[in-house]
């Protein structure tokens, strides 16, 4: 287990992507650090459970932020 499993957890939903993106924030804002801005959340899914949907994608994109947040961090 990572550093960045134990102190920001893994983005798993929408909801739990969000949280963390706004924790992430929090902490960055807190000790004067700047990072890019995560990654937008997606506007073209169809809704059908697609294998490789743009949801799957995005949790993807959101977790490789965190682990660029937590480097900052460390």
């Amino acid at each position: 287990m990572s550093i960045a499993d134990k102190d920001l957890p893994v983005p798993v939903d929408l909801a739990s992507a969000q949280a963390l993106i706004a924790s992430v924030q929090s902490l960055l804002q807190a000790r004067g650090l700047a990072l890019r801005m995560p990654p937008p959340e997606p506007t073209t899914c169809c809704g059908r459970g697609c294998n490789g949907c743009v949801w799957e994608g995005w949790l993807g994109a959101v977790a490789y932020w965190r682990d660029e947040a937590t480097l900052l961090l460390a």
